[in-house]
């Protein structure tokens, strides 16, 4: 592992000029409430973005609160989820969270993130996205993307998300945590491609070990 002061300020270069880059790091869900967050931040495992947004244009006109998605046959939710992937285990989730919506927060999004822990189909990811998008509070998302450009630029030399999350903690004062994670993501998308990443038009480049242009 380098030396945490030089990888502080480092990180703390490469956040700058991101968010010169992308000026308005937010997640790539549509929603309009943190409950609807939730529910798409669950829909978007092993699925892109623009894949739930298109289903959960839909959705959210189908199903406004929890009650509605327990207010009709699983068999009825998978049909609406399907294009998503992986839609039966993902309608569960969403019913089994939105049961303990309804039975232990009134229906309502606990604005907490260890309590957004607790609710079944939610892990530290689905409720970090939720933490810092829908209430400010300030978490880390470690996703694909995330995952994969902390270790190209030599951060962290794992792929558990935990480890990850922990490392970026350390490194970033609190302030910049949320933007961190759509920062990061923003680029993967858009220019750290994985298997095809653009150095020739990255603008942290000069800030990352796996830079593949040539400094001649």
């Amino acid at each position: 592992m380098n030396n945490l002061a030089e990888d502080k300020k480092r990180i703390a270069k490469i956040i700058n000029i991101l968010l010169k880059e992308y000026p308005e790091p937010k997640t790539a869900l549509n929603y309009s409430n943190p409950f609807q967050l939730l529910i798409a931040t669950i829909l978007s495992a092993q699925c892109t973005d623009e894949r739930v947004n298109l289903v959960t244009k839909d959705l959210f006109k189908k199903y406004k609160k929890p009650q509605d998605f327990l207010s009709i046959p699983p068999e009825e939710l998978e049909k609406d989820i399907y294009s998503t992937g992986f839609y039966k285990q993902k309608a569960k989730s969403i019913i089994k969270c939105c049961t303990a919506l309804v039975d232990k927060y009134n229906g309502k999004v606990p604005d907490n993130f260890e309590e957004l822990c607790k609710l079944p189909g939610v892990g530290r990811k689905t409720a970090s996205v939720v933490a810092g998008n829908a209430f400010n509070i300030p978490s880390i998302a470690v996703d694909t993307h995330v995952t994969r450009l902390t270790n190209l630029l030599g951060f962290v030399n794992t792929s558990d998300p935990l480890k990850i999350e922990l490392r970026l903690r350390e490194l970033l004062p609190e302030k910049y945590w949320i933007a961190s994670s759509n920062l990061l993501i923003l680029h993967g998308r858009k220019v750290c491609i994985a298997r095809r990443p653009k150095c020739e038009q990255c603008v942290i480049c000069k800030y990352c070990p796996s830079c593949k242009l040539t400094t001649n």
